[in-house]
């Protein structure tokens, strides 16, 4: 019998009013007026990763481990892997090159000192590494990291680099080293690929969809990488009004399902950090 590739699991630990498509309404400077939900539901994950014996690697905010060090300091102590995402959770493309690198050194300093493990993986905020920031990858070697999973190989309006690879693949930047690429995962139709395996579109799918799609790329003898946020796990999130219509969909569609797809994604699939899956020490 085959033996199929683990996979990656990921989660983005932010909130949820610090979303990028909120972000017109919700200015980082009134964050802290909101009500904070992210401990709770990131322990609501940890105790389903705890009940299925799953690693996995947890791209914090640092502005979120600035405020919340007990969190970072249980995911560590459990056994997953701590990874940067960011301080103030800004698109790279709305950053100078000087305030990206400043972003992400702060937040590497706040997540090593807090969790007492050394950062080597980025995702950046809203995907937004695409062909204009693809010098964010010279930072990023240049701050430590060793793979990053910012390069969504689709289009959207957002983000993404449609021709991009679909599984891990190195980026040589010549004397400053070279660092893995380890995308969020799609099925290709036609020449086209297809986000599956995180965020909205893991909510917006059926199950059986995901399923069959994970086991292709499985079945490819490829990694899957999945991610989701805290936030998708709570259905009684506090509610942001004056968001548009395409917004509001994107950010609660089935947010009362996502709960038991991640709990049948952990009894149906191999997983583990996205370090480990790579194999980095």
């Amino acid at each position: 019998m085959k033996v199929l590739p683990i996979n990656a699991l990921t989660f983005d630990v932010e909130d949820y009013y610090q979303v990028e498509a909120f972000s017109h309404f919700i200015h980082f400077d009134t964050w802290d007026q909101y009500e904070s939900r992210v401990i709770a539901n990131t322990n609501k994950i940890l105790e389903i990763l705890a009940e299925s014996q799953v690693k996995a690697t947890f791209f914090v905010l640092g502005w979120i481990a600035e405020r919340f060090p007990q969190i970072v300091k249980l995911i560590s102590t459990e056994g997953h892997e701590i990874a940067c995402h960011g301080y103030a959770h800004k698109v790279i493309y709305k950053q100078t090159r000087q305030e990206f690198e400043e972003d992400v050194s702060k937040s590497i300093q706040i997540l090593e000192d807090t969790s007492g493990t050394k950062v080597i993986g980025y995702r950046a905020p809203t995907y937004s590494i695409i062909r204009e920031t693809l010098w964010a990858l010279e930072i990023l070697l240049k701050n430590g990291i060793k793979y990053d999973s910012s390069i969504f190989p689709i289009k959207h309006d957002r983000y993404g680099i449609p021709d991009a690879g679909r599984f891990p693949y190195v980026i040589d930047k010549g004397r400053l080293g070279s660092l893995i690429e380890f995308p969020p995962s799609t099925l290709s139709f036609w020449g086209t690929n297809i986000p599956i395996a995180g965020g909205g579109y893991l909510r917006l799918y059926p199950y059986f969809f995901l399923r069959w799609g994970l086991r292709k790329i499985n079945q490819e003898g490829q990694p899957v990488m999945v991610y989701l946020h805290p936030w998708e796990l709570d259905p009684d999130q506090p509610r942001i009004n004056r968001i548009g219509h395409l917004t509001r969909f994107r950010h609660y569609v089935n947010l009362d399902r996502t709960e038991k797809k991640l709990r049948a994604l952990v009894r149906d699939f191999r997983f583990a950090s996205a370090k480990e899956v790579l194999g980095i020490p």
